[in-house]
């Protein structure tokens, strides 16, 4: 357990001499089990073409902490026990649904025949920071292939396409690390969404 001693910093509230340490497995339980009782939409993935092992093994375990239903994959199949993919997702795999389809088009009709809407993530044109997307509802994120990104077929077939702000030294995100900021950001919008009056 680490402790750490802090002054009093008007900027966050801390006071002088409080501690601070790290949750017990029961607390981040309840904690995770709080955050849960607060999301209600579903959240699923469509990887169009993503490959690398390492990046589907990350994609993986970011899906299942945030809850994602389904994933369907798009392309070459894709081997989610692959030792490689397994040194990411840490068996993260087996807590997600996985659909393996040849062509985009049949990924993306399966996902919307689930009630998903669409949500490319990519950046181009017509495309906006997702931010500004109510992503509210049922959710599917479609991301693609490590180096070419969305396919012509997947991009037409979203509903609307977003992507993640960047601040330029950098032109783009690693499949992997885009796909989860965009998660985040689905259920940060759901997260502070006002309450409806009931």
């Amino acid at each position: 357990m680490t402790r750490v001693e802090r002054p009093n910093d008007p900027t966050t509230g801390d006071r002088a001499g409080e501690t601070r340490r790290t949750f017990s497995s029961t607390e981040l339980k309840r904690l995770h089990r709080g955050w849960r009782r607060r999301t209600t939409g579903r959240l699923a993935l469509l990887l169009d073409g993503v490959q690398n092992p390492f990046n589907l093994g990350s994609i993986a375990r970011t899906a299942a902490a945030m809850r994602v239903e389904r994933v369907w994959s798009a392309g070459p199949p894709v081997d989610v026990r692959n030792p490689k993919v397994q040194k990411t997702a840490l068996g993260t795999d087996r807590m997600l649904h996985w659909d393996a389809h040849p062509r985009i088009g049949a990924a993306l009709d399966a996902a919307r025949a689930d009630g998903y809407r669409l949500i490319g993530v990519e950046l181009g044109t017509g495309s906006v920071p997702l931010f500004q997307l109510t992503l509210t509802g049922d959710v599917c994120l479609v991301v693609g292939h490590e180096e070419r990104g969305l396919s012509r077929t997947a991009l037409a077939g979203c509903d609307r396409v977003g992507f993640v702000p960047l601040l330029g030294r950098v032109g783009s995100l690693n499949v992997a690390t885009a796909t989860a900021l965009a998660l985040y950001e689905v259920r940060r919008q759901e997260w502070t969404a006002p309450e409806a009056d009931g």
